[in-house]
């Protein structure tokens, strides 16, 4: 009987892949198909066109400056004014802790754009039709001090508020009638929280603005913010203008959204001023406008109040004004707000019923001298200021409240009208006062 080869086919045949070794049984070797796209890969597991992309130099760093701001719980540097642009630069969370960086800190630095081509967790790409933020890499100042020193600041809700009692004076022409009126009736402290309330077209605005030109006068210390808020764009032209200070505005025709964003982070910015001991003045146009974006972005809860208004939607407002404070030991937040009346609507009649509680000075306009064209159209019996025995001398307001149970016998606009004529006639406050006294039995 013929025996059968039982060697395997590359045996018999030589193939010295299979081997005819004696000490172990052959076996056979298989090659596992490799897909064509894991071959183009090169050795470390990028493609060529990723691995070219990865390994470019990212955009050299350039210099960025500009104020700290939260939305999202993301942080970034706000480059152009007060409200959110693709563009502005990230900033990494690790960079804000180890810093101590707050809302509202004006920062210079550095940033960095990332590569064209990034690698996601999952080993994708980034979608390049998105644009990529810069994003923050050295922090060199916090407020025009070096960054290592900002640990030692305090909290401003950590500082003690106390009664204002170092008056700013307003007074600086004796044509400009306007502060000298308010010099008289409503004496502004720094730390005061004011309210101008005030029909549409009584000369709010003006007031604003001759409020603005004598603290920059009388006051350079002091840093003025004007805050616009759902504000026709000439007007705001009219107000970078005329106020030697910052204005930081959102006109009318931007979102809820962009109104209440301004006025956040300006505020903040504020706070952050008065950390460092500064004298901040802000003049809010208006507080009324504002309450109206919260109550526009608030979530509905069922809960309305009379005109429409959002149960919770006034507590962020209310907020804003309860910043103003003077601060012992130094710093202080003063906040001149308009209130808007006499509108025609009750959703502003109830935001102003709120408000009306919380400041602790009142200048009110009246709508018929400003329509006689007397400006400026004050109503002497409904503006004063509380406490104000703490910031005019005894012989002054002896002489103011004489003044004014003179003047009360009247009505609104004969008192106003009688005031501002006397006003004209005399170069000074102390002129006039004087020839008041004179004239006293």
């Amino acid at each position: 009987m013929t025996d059968l080869d039982l060697r395997p086919t590359g045996a018999a045949t030589g193939n010295p892949a299979a081997g005819t070794g004696a000490t172990g049984p052959a076996t056979t070797t298989r090659r596992r198909r490799v897909p064509a796209r894991a071959r183009t890969k090169s050795p470390g597991g990028i493609e060529p066109d990723d691995a070219e992309a990865g390994t470019a130099e990212p955009t050299p760093a350039t210099a960025v400056s500009g104020i700290v701001d939260v939305r999202d719980k993301n942080f970034f540097v706000r480059l152009d004014g007060y409200l959110p642009d693709p563009g502005d630069p990230y900033l990494p969370p690790g960079l804000v802790q180890r810093i101590g960086l707050r809302r509202g800190d004006a920062v210079t630095g550095a940033a960095a754009h990332p590569s064209t081509v990034r690698r996601t967790a999952a080993g994708g790409r980034a979608d390049p039709r998105r644009p990529q933020r810069p994003t923050v890499t050295e922090v060199h100042t916090v407020n025009g001090a070096p960054a290592e020193h900002l640990r030692e600041r305090p909290d401003f809700y950590a500082l003690t508020p106390i009664y204002p009692r170092e008056r700013m004076r307003l007074e600086t022409e004796p044509q400009v009638l306007t502060t000298r009126v308010i010099d008289l009736l409503t004496p502004i402290g720094k730390g005061q929280r004011a309210l101008v309330v005030s029909p549409p077209k009584a000369g709010k605005t003006m007031v604003l603005q001759a409020i603005a030109h004598a603290l920059a006068v009388n006051h350079p210390d002091v840093h003025v913010m004007a805050i616009l808020i759902d504000e026709r764009p000439e007007e705001v032209t009219d107000m970078r203008r005329t106020v030697r200070g910052e204005v930081v505005s959102s006109t009318f025709d931007r979102p809820p959204a962009d109104h209440i964003a301004v006025a956040e982070l300006a505020i903040e910015r504020a706070k952050r001023l008065v950390e460092q001991g500064r004298d901040v003045v802000v003049l809010l146009d208006s507080i009324t406008r504002l309450g109206r974006a919260y109550n526009l972005a608030a979530p509905s809860n069922g809960r309305v109040m009379s005109g429409g208004i959002e149960a919770g939607a006034l507590h962020a407002p209310k907020r804003f004004l309860g910043a103003a404070r003077t601060i012992e030991g130094g710093g202080s937040l003063t906040i001149i707000a308009t209130a808007l009346v006499e509108t025609g609507s009750l959703g502003d009649t109830v935001i102003f019923e709120e408000f009306k509680s919380t400041g602790n000075a009142e200048l009110r306009l009246l709508r018929g001298l400003a329509d006689r064209r007397i400006f400026p159209a004050v109503d002497v019996d409904s503006s004063s200021t509380r406490r104000e025995e703490l910031l005019v001398g005894a012989q002054e307001l002896d002489l103011v409240r004489l003044l004014r149970r003179a003047l009360h016998a009247m009505d609104s606009q004969q008192t106003g009208e009688q005031l501002i004529d006397r006003l004209r006639k005399t170069s000074s406050n102390a002129e006039f006062l004087m020839q008041l006294a004179r004239a006293t039995p």
